[in-house]
């Protein structure tokens, strides 16, 4: 297989390959797969209809092909490439479906873990966009707090304007969040960057709430399959109550009309970020695992 890094000139087939696949995890998404790719030394290569990626994303990994076709001759050659550099083949974000196939296509040779921090959180566009129902009245009376609390507020859409007031607020609540002391927070911030570097050629679609004029919280993501769309990042001052539930929720009415489902990717494993987004009531969390070949298999 012949990998290479990943760059903008790809997204034509990589795109294309993940229509094939359909998937609904957030790591397929060319967005997710670029813009962390100087964080994971992600490479990619094509073999025929399927795109496989290599990654040091916790070690020496693959994520599952995605595209369409006869999958196990694709397994074969990640097995042979991954022995190749010294070690079994290690697949990281298996989705439940992969798990299936294989078991089916290769049985009794690939041990399981499940990784659940890497749940992906999936709404539908209803719940986050009305928040009706008793489950969700508090989200419900955190934005209506903000309403009362901030009259002069606004939602617009992220225009090529409206971008560099949006890294500056971004700029600002890093600062708030431990700046660059924290390894987790500085990786983000990297990825982060990619997104706004490119945030056209990649086909973000972004959202932004103002009071009295100052970008106070914006947001961005994109379709990520035929019925879903994945929101990658989202960031709010926290000197405003309630600005989390309001640009989520403004930013689900304009921007993802159209689309069932929302997915809002995983809560890697942090407790205040997993209980926040339970808060929300998903419709189903996107199990995942880690999967590697057993030795001597």
């Amino acid at each position: 297989m012949d990998f290479h890094p990943i760059s903008l000139q790809d997204k034509t087939w990589i795109e294309q390959l993940l229509s094939y696949a359909n998937y609904n995890s957030c790591e397929y998404s060319f967005s997710s797969i670029f813009n962390w790719s100087g964080v994971h030394r992600t490479e990619i290569a094509r073999v025929g209809d399927y795109g496989v990626l290599r990654t040091a994303f916790k070690g020496y990994s693959y994520l599952y092909p995605f595209g369409r076709g006869d999958v196990a001759p694709v397994i074969e050659q990640m097995i042979q490439d991954a022995a190749a550099h010294g070690s079994p083949l290690l697949l990281s974000l298996v989705l439940e479906p992969m798990k299936q196939e294989l078991e089916m296509l290769f049985p009794d040779r690939f041990e399981f873990r499940e990784e659940r921090e890497y749940f992906d959180y999936i709404y539908t566009f209803e719940s986050l966009a009305t928040l009706k129902g008793r489950n969700l009245s508090g989200k419900r009376n955190h934005a209506n707090t903000f309403r009362r609390l901030y009259p002069n507020w606004s939602f617009e859409q992220i225009t090529a304007q409206t971008l560099p007031e949006c890294w500056q607020m971004n700029q600002e609540w890093e600062q708030e969040n431990g700046g660059n002391t924290d390894a987790g927070l500085t990786q983000e911030q990297r990825a982060l960057r990619s997104a706004f570097d490119n945030f056209f050629e990649e086909g973000l679609v972004g959202g932004l709430i103002r009071v009295d004029g100052k970008v106070i919280a914006y947001t961005m993501g994109r379709p990520l399959n035929s019925d879903t769309f994945v929101v990658h990042f989202e960031k709010a001052l926290s000197g405003y109550n309630g600005a989390y539930q309001m640009i989520n929720q403004q930013f689900v009415q304009h921007c993802c009309q159209g689309y069932s489902y929302i997915n809002r990717e995983d809560d890697a494993g942090v407790e205040g970020l997993r209980r926040a987004k339970l808060s929300y009531r998903p419709q189903m969390l996107v199990k995942k695992y880690e999967v590697c070949l057993k030795e001597n298999a």
